[in-house]
């Protein structure tokens, strides 16, 4: 409690850094509204899940959600920045990627996908052309993470925003979260407030929209976070955890509360042992993590962890051959029923794409 209240009153006393880094980020778009900065469209289209905000708002489930929606009916393929990877410049996922080449959430889409074209490039304006070479059969690219990156313009943007911290409640980092400007919603087609209580009402729903204000032609869904089955995917085989088991929980995401929360539900007790998000994990973090289980005094204990931060453990499947370790899927849900009305609106983008629009490689 008083480390939160210290983080808080820390972050406003960065309030004047805000302002310039709000300066710096109105300037940028001013430049691309304006034209002085050019977009490029690509002759295929191009769906961009992105956020206002610095992590934790569930780009990754959806990027998979639309992978999984769309990959059987149309040549589909993923493009990330690769964050925190030890390698630079383009790179397509192959047998041989590991996280550290790609990064945690390429290789986990690629591991998941395996049929589907992972690529990664910090420059999406060079990237997708070099994928289309690789890949000149691709019908369709899901950029992960890109809203903010408006060197390329895609032709359906999703921008996602976590129902505990709306981006019209946010503010400037560092003294907030937002890296956009808020009015930049306006270029999305789909704005989906995500991580809602599973038991949202209508009433609820309409006051956020209302205050988020979408323009008339664009859409808001809602979407509730939904764990699957915990399998194991390394370790010693030991039967499936029971309410009495005892549960350390190790994550390096953004946003760990919404599992937490869920661990209550799922157990009588938990031990967390959190890293920042994207955290690389070192064979000393491997010895924290024994010491906190071993110190655990239960006769049924099992380790939980992500699906992202299990990608960042598997290189130490040798160190942990014994370990009981667990994986926790996690899925969008739509809410109010409209699962239906978000496929057809994706789908139908798609079948309706135009590829007459393309500006790559045009002189301005």
């Amino acid at each position: 409690m008083f480390s939160n209240l210290f983080l808080k009153s820390f972050r406003i006393l960065l309030l004047p850094f805000s302002i310039l880094y709000w300066a710096g980020i109105a300037i940028r778009n001013w430049f691309y509204d304006r034209g002085y900065s050019k977009s490029a469209t690509f002759g295929l289209p191009l769906i961009c899940v992105g956020n206002l905000s610095v992590g934790g708002t569930g780009k990754s489930p959806m990027v998979e959600y639309l992978v999984r929606l769309l990959h059987e009916q149309f040549k589909t393929a993923t493009l990330s920045r690769g964050y925190k990877r030890k390698t630079k410049g383009y790179a397509l996922a192959d047998a041989q990627s590991t996280a550290l080449e790609i990064g945690d959430e390429p290789m986990q889409f690629h591991l998941k996908f395996p049929e589907v074209p992972v690529a990664v490039g910090e420059e999406r304006i060079v990237a997708i052309p070099q994928l289309l070479h690789d890949r000149p059969d691709t019908q369709v690219i899901v950029l992960d993470d890109a809203f903010q990156h408006r060197a390329v313009k895609a032709g359906l943007n999703i921008l996602l925003t976590d129902y505990s911290n709306l981006y019209t409640r946010d503010f400037y980092l560092p003294t907030g979260d937002l890296r956009d400007l808020k009015s930049g919603a306006r270029r999305a087609q789909i704005i989906i407030v995500t991580k809602c209580p599973p038991d949202l009402d209508t009433k609820k729903r309409n006051a956020i929209i209302a205050e988020l204000k979408p323009l008339p032609e664009q859409e808001v869904f809602f979407t509730t976070i939904e764990y699957g089955q915990l399998y194991q995917i390394m370790g010693q085989k030991v039967p499936p955890p029971s309410l009495d088991t005892e549960v350390l929980l190790v994550t390096g995401i953004a946003n760990p509360k919404p599992l937490e929360k869920y661990l209550l539900q799922y157990c009588k007790s938990y031990n967390l042992q959190s890293y920042a998000d994207h955290h690389i994990f070192t064979i000393d973090d491997l010895k924290d993590i024994r010491r906190k289980f071993d110190d655990l005094d239960a006769p049924g204990k099992i380790i939980l962890t992500t699906e992202k931060d299990a990608v960042r453990l598997s290189k130490f499947s040798n160190e942990i051959a014994d370990w009981p370790f667990f994986v926790i899927p996690v899925r969008h849900r739509f809410l109010f029923q409209q699962e239906a009305q978000f496929n057809a609106r994706v789908i139908n983008f798609i079948k309706e794409f135009t590829p007459q629009t393309s500006t790559y490689g045009k002189k301005k």
